[in-house]
C-alpha cells in the first residue's frame, strides 16, 4: 500500500499503486488530481464537494464541507469580467478547428493507404509519436518557431496539435476502412476508377460515421491539451485551457473561479458530441465485429 498526501491535514488517503496502464497524477497545490482528469471518485469527492462554482468564498472554504449551501454564480460572473474569456474561447476554436481539419486532411487518406497497402509502418510510426510525452517536442518545436518567429501565433498551435489528431484520425478510421469489403474497391477499378476517385466517391461514403468519431475525438483531445498552449502562445492567441492556469495561484487558487471555467470548458465537447450522438455510436461500433 501506498500512502499519498490527502487534501484534508487531519488524514490521510489509503489506496492500491496504480497499474502501468492508470492515470498518471500531478500535484496542484496539496491535491492530487489526474492528469487526464480520471481520478477516483471516491477520494475525490472532498475535493468536488468543497470547491465548485456555485459555491462563495465562504462555502468553499469551509471546514468541514457542507451538503447545503446557497449556490451563487458569482464566480461565473468574475471569470467574464476580471479574463477576456471569450477572446479566449474563440483561440481556442480556432487552433481546435484548425488541428482538428489538419488531421482529417492528412488522416483520411492516410489511413486509406495503409488499408489499401496493408503496410502498417507509418501508423505504427504516429501512434509511437503521440505515446511519446509532449515535453519531447516542446523544445524543437519553440526553438524552431522562435527562430522563424511564429511564436504566439495560430499557425504554431495548429501544427503543433496536429501530432495529437493525425494519430487518433488514422487509428479510429483504420477499422473502418478495413471493414470495407475489397471486392468493392476492385469492382471499382474494373469500372476503370482510380485510387484517388475510389476514396472520395467509395470509400468515403461508406465510413462516413467513422469520420465523425474520428472529427469528435481529434476536437476533444485538441480542445483539452494543455502544455503546447501554455509554452507556444501569448496573450493574443492563449487558449481557454492555458488561461485557467492564471487561477491557480503560488499562494493561493481561484477554486471558484477556476472551476467556473473548467465547467464553461466543458461545454463545447459534450455538446458536439450531443449533436453528432447518432454517428457517434454507429462509428464506434463500426468494426467491431466481422462475419
Amino acid at each position: 500500500m501506498d500512502t499519498w498526501p490527502s487534501p484534508w491535514p487531519i488524514s490521510t488517503i489509503r489506496r492500491p499503486l496504480r497499474s502501468t496502464f492508470a492515470c498518471r497524477t500531478a500535484t496542484v497545490g496539496r491535491f492530487w488530481i489526474s492528469e487526464y482528469g480520471c481520478a477516483d471518485a471516491a477520494d475525490d469527492f472532498p475535493f468536488l464537494l468543497r470547491y465548485s462554482p456555485y459555491h462563495n468564498v465562504v462555502d468553499g472554504t469551509a471546514y468541514p464541507p457542507t451538503l447545503v449551501f446557497s449556490p451563487t454564480a458569482e464566480n461565473y460572473a468574475q471569470l467574464i469580467k476580471t479574463t477576456p474569456f471569450f477572446s479566449y474561447a474563440v483561440n481556442s476554436l480556432i487552433v481546435t478547428i484548425g488541428s482538428a481539419g489538419l488531421g482529417l486532411l492528412f488522416g483520411i487518406p492516410a489511413a486509406f493507404a495503409v488499408s489499401w497497402t496493408r503496410i502498417s509502418w507509418p501508423a505504427i510510426l504516429t501512434l509511437a509519436a503521440r505515446m511519446a510525452p509532449g515535453t519531447l517536442f516542446l523544445l524543437p518545436w519553440y526553438m524552431m518557431f522562435r527562430q522563424v518567429g511564429m511564436i504566439g501565433s495560430y499557425t504554431a498551435l495548429i501544427l503543433s496539435h496536429a501530432v495529437i489528431t493525425l494519430p487518433i484520425v488514422i487509428w479510429v478510421l483504420l477499422p473502418s476502412f478495413d471493414n470495407i469489403p475489397r471486392s468493392v474497391f476492385e469492382a471499382a477499378q474494373v469500372d476503370g476508377c482510380s485510387v484517388t476517385r475510389i476514396l472520395w466517391r467509395i470509400a468515403l461514403p461508406l465510413v462516413g460515421s467513422g469520420i465523425a468519431v474520428a472529427a469528435i475525438l481529434a476536437f476533444v483531445f485538441s480542445w483539452n491539451y494543455f502544455l503546447f498552449a501554455l509554452v507556444l502562445s501569448n496573450g493574443d492567441s492563449k487558449t481557454l485551457i492555458a488561461a485557467a492556469f492564471n487561477f491557480v495561484g503560488e499562494g493561493s487558487t481561484q477554486w471558484g473561479v477556476l472551476m467556473a471555467a473548467a465547467t464553461l470548458i466543458a461545454l463545447p465537447p459534450l455538446v458536439l458530441a450531443a449533436l453528432v450522438q447518432r454517428w457517434l455510436v454507429s462509428g464506434l461500433t463500426l468494426g467491431a465485429v466481422k462475419g
